[in-house]
Formats: structure tokens, C-alpha cells, sequence
């Protein structure tokens, strides 16, 4: 009888050792594709959801602190550590740099091939008090209703590229606009990209472009994500003041985005602690949950003061409105001034 308790007891020790080990690999390989840099194939898609992994690696921490296995409580509380590591800090806000320029609010919108509802756009920049507005996929029938509810009053300097389905892109201003364009990203979709310098009073010239890199929505696409995001206009630390706001289709918990923010810029999400506010999703009505994919990306000299994210009727997509403060340009004559 005791051998026969003794033989039952090791073998449900092996079983709980085995649940546990079970549990918490996932979270394991999670967190080593995340610090490694790994997203490849399906795991660019998966690593959105960082943030969930995150939350849910606490799981097998305290299925293993329960059956008391030690090892596997280990793994697993370092493995939870390392994952929430990498996440909390984006609801935590950062310093800013002193600066004592004007302040310029920023809205960037996704409309979604036009199908955003164009009031709901105009609402939030006339609420808002909006000074620059960014839109992607921005259709010639989403322009003539903006103008119509009265954008073209509010903000009537312009870089627009309206395009039927889902490529357009466009750049509005209270300021005047110069130096303006349009680039064309080359992978997937082939996404506009407006862009224009910004003449604010008292400050140097910005130049504002609205990013719109291609979707990883299938695995034959990675490839045009990755060279789309690494074609981003780099931060120019030691140039101009640099501007990136749209639709990035990626999260900082993907390695193209963060080489992009390494050049020298600086997420306004993250850097007053709402970087974890989901952005997009669901998308069509499937259960995913909301992931944030949507940035406004400043230059480090410039100072985030809020972010706040935004519904749009008739879009998947929330708007993202960022307030920040540009630096000064020295008394007298210089770029910007009037």
C-alpha cells in the first residue's frame, strides 16, 4: 500500500511539473521572439498583442506558486517580469525636453477608403481647436465633404492626395504649407504618403508627413511592411524638426518601429503614458482586441504636453490627437518666423 501511494504521488508530481512546464512556455518564447527582434511570418501579427501576453503570463506564475513547483514558478515569475517590463513603461510618462515654443495640436485619422464619417472628423477639429490633421486613406468624395462641413475654413493650408480605395493620403494645416509632396510607398498596397513644411510662427520649420506604411495582414506581405517601415523618413536629430503621424500598422513591440523611433524620434503616446490605448479593432466584427497601431511621432527636441485617442463613425480606426510644444527660434529674423 505504501509503495502503491508512493508510486501514485510521483506520478502526479510529474503531471503538475509537466502543466506547469506546459504553461509557461508559450510566455516563454513570447518574450524571447519579443527581445530578440523576431518578427517574422505570422509572428508580426502576434506580436501586437504583446501587451495581452503580458497580462496573461501572470497565469502560469501562479498555476506553478499553486502546485508549488518551484523551477516552473521561476521561469515563469522572470519570464512575467520581462514581458511587463517591456509594456508598463508606456503608461508611465516620461520627462520633456524645456522647451518654450508654440503649442500645435495634432490630429491624425485613418478614414478608412472615405468611409469615416467626415463630420465626426470635422467635429474633433473644430473642438479640439486642431491645428495640423493627417489622414489616411483619403478619397476625392472624403474631400469634398470635409471642405463642405466647413475643414476648408478651419484649416486651409493643404498637401492633399485624395484617391479612390484605400491609398489617398492628405496633409491640412492652419499654417502655411510649403515644400509639399507626396511619397509613394512601394510594398503592398503602394500607400500615400502627403508631406509639407510648416511655417509656425516662432518656431522652425516642421516638416509633418502622414505615414501610412503597408499592413502585415498576410505572410506574403511581411516583406513590404518591413521595407515599407524601414523607407520611413528618418529623424533628423541635428536638421529640421521632423513630424510622423498616421496609420503605422505597427506597435512599439515591433523591431521596424522601434529602428524608426531610434533615429531620434519619439512616440507622443508613449511619452505621457497612454501608449497601451488601443487604436484599431475589432475589425469587422471579429473578437480581436484593440491594438495600437496608430502614432503621432515628434522629434525628441519637441515637448508631448497630452495624447488622447478618439472614435471616428465609419472608421475601424481612432483618431489620435496629440498636443505638443515646438521649440523657439531665437529674437529677430529667422526660418518660420512672420
Amino acid at each position: 500500500m505504501i509503495e502503491t501511494e508512493r508510486g501514485g504521488g510521483t506520478r502526479r508530481h510529474r503531471a503538475t511539473s509537466a502543466l506547469c512546464w506546459l504553461a509557461v512556455a508559450p510566455a516563454v518564447a513570447w518574450a524571447g521572439v519579443r527581445l530578440l527582434g523576431l518578427d517574422r511570418g505570422p509572428l508580426v501579427q502576434a506580436l501586437a498583442f504583446t501587451p495581452y501576453a503580458a497580462l496573461a503570463s501572470l497565469t502560469p506564475l501562479v498555476l506553478a506558486v499553486a502546485l508549488r513547483r518551484r523551477w516552473p514558478a521561476v521561469v515563469a515569475a522572470v519570464t512575467a517580469t520581462v514581458l511587463v517590463a517591456l509594456v508598463a513603461p508606456r503608461a508611465l510618462a516620461d520627462r520633456q525636453p524645456a522647451v518654450a515654443g508654440p503649442t500645435v495640436r495634432l490630429l491624425t485619422a485613418n478614414l478608412l477608403a472615405g468611409a469615416a464619417d467626415a463630420r465626426a472628423v470635422v467635429d474633433l477639429v473644430r473642438r479640439h481647436r486642431v491645428d495640423v490633421l493627417t489622414v489616411q486613406e483619403f478619397t476625392p468624395d472624403a474631400q469634398v465633404q470635409l471642405d463642405r462641413l466647413g475643414l476648408a475654413e478651419l484649416l486651409p493650408h493643404r498637401q492633399l492626395h485624395p484617391r479612390v480605395g484605400t491609398v489617398g493620403s492628405g496633409l491640412y494645416a492652419r499654417f502655411p504649407v510649403g515644400d509639399g509632396g507626396v511619397r509613394h510607398n512601394r510594398g503592398g498596397w503602394g500607400f500615400d504618403q502627403a508631406y509639407g513644411t510648416l511655417a509656425v510662427p516662432d518656431a522652425p520649420p516642421v516638416r509633418v508627413e502622414s505615414a501610412h506604411p503597408s499592413a502585415p495582414y498576410a505572410i506574403d506581405q511581411v516583406g513590404h511592411w518591413r521595407a515599407d517601415l524601414a523607407a520611413q523618413p528618418p529623424a533628423t536629430p541635428d536638421g529640421p524638426l521632423r513630424i510622423l503621424a498616421g496609420d503605422f500598422n505597427a506597435t512599439l513591440d515591433h523591431a521596424p518601429l522601434r529602428a524608426l523611433l531610434g533615429t531620434g524620434y519619439v512616440d507622443a503616446a508613449d511619452a505621457v503614458g497612454a501608449g497601451l490605448v488601443g487604436t484599431w479593432g475589432p475589425y469587422d466584427g471579429d473578437p480581436i482586441p484593440p491594438v495600437t497601431i496608430d502614432h503621432v511621432l515628434v522629434d525628441r527636441r519637441i515637448a508631448v504636453r497630452a495624447v488622447s485617442v478618439h472614435p471616428v463613425r465609419g472608421s475601424d480606426h481612432r483618431a489620435v490627437l496629440a498636443e505638443v510644444t515646438l521649440p523657439r527660434v531665437p529674437p529677430g529674423p529667422g526660418p518660420g518666423r512672420r
